[in-house]
């Protein structure tokens, strides 16, 4: 199984992080290709960086079409999800979907401990378009400014405990959700500090998506997900219109032009 395991920021740093996890949470069978989107901006906090994340995102797909089982959209908020479900045929997997799965078969009520404050209303959104908002305890967030993305957990890691211990305690957490590809791994060194289950995100998308990849349940042909209409469409890269070709019309091998 080969999963294509893309980082949405321009942080080689979280990168990096996100490769290492990843990596400790595979399967022995499964063979990782980590990407650090393209273009867009350090950390993603916002709905617009999201948007423009979205598109850098679908541009690694495309360029790996083909060529992978299963992609793993590495950063909290799942940038460009659902609907890059449309673009290929393998199983695309966020690590926000996969977090509130995990965490929804481990207990009742779950909470986020986010690494910014600016970033839990849409992270609200996220999990009320997955129908969980009923089973979210609470978002808690660091409230005090970043020194650097890719030393968050070295910064913030107390606070972060705290944070997740208050959600425990006075929100009635059954599930902490350590939320962010920056946080990558840190559930592993402070799972023994909180008297939850701690849920990692790229480790639930790694998990997940091997999962799904191994059920082989089929493609969407048909239905909310098949692959949008054939119509005229400009100014794309090759890499996406031939990935837009490719799965509109799958014996095809070359793009569509202004078809």
């Amino acid at each position: 199984m080969k999963l294509l395991v893309i980082n949405p920021n321009i942080s080689e740093d979280v990168t990096s992080l996100i490769r290492a996890e990843a990596e400790r949470s595979a399967g022995p069978a499964t063979e990782l290709v980590v990407e650090t989107a393209p273009y867009g901006v350090e950390y993603i906090e916002t709905r617009l960086e999201s948007l423009i994340a979205a598109g850098a995102v679908a541009e690694v797909i495309a360029a790996h079409a083909g060529t992978v089982d299963g992609v793993v959209v590495a950063a909290f908020g799942d940038p460009g999800m659902p609907a890059l479900k449309e673009l290929v045929d393998v199983p695309v997997i966020g690590i926000t979907e996969a977090a509130l799965c995990a965490a929804a078969l481990q207990g009742h009520r779950f909470s986020i401990i986010a690494i910014s404050d600016r970033i839990t209303a849409w992270y609200r959104e996220c999990v009320e378009g997955f129908g969980l908002a009923g089973r979210l305890a609470s978002i808690r967030s660091i409230k005090e400014a970043l020194g650097g993305i890719g030393t968050v957990q070295e910064d913030f890691g107390p606070t972060l405990v705290a944070l997740a211990k208050q959600a425990v305690e006075e929100d009635g957490a059954d599930v902490i959700i350590l939320a962010g590809a920056p946080l990558a791994g840190l559930a592993r060194e402070v799972s023994h500090q909180i008297p939850v289950p701690v849920v990692d995100g790229i480790g639930s998308g790694i998990r997940m998506a091997e999962a799904v990849v191994g059920l082989a349940s089929g493609t969407h042909r048909d239905g909310a997900f098949a692959a949008p209409p054939l119509k005229r469409r400009a100014g794309l890269s090759p890499a996406l219109d031939l990935a837009l070709t490719l799965t509109q019309n799958p014996s095809s091998a070359t793009p569509e032009g202004g078809k």
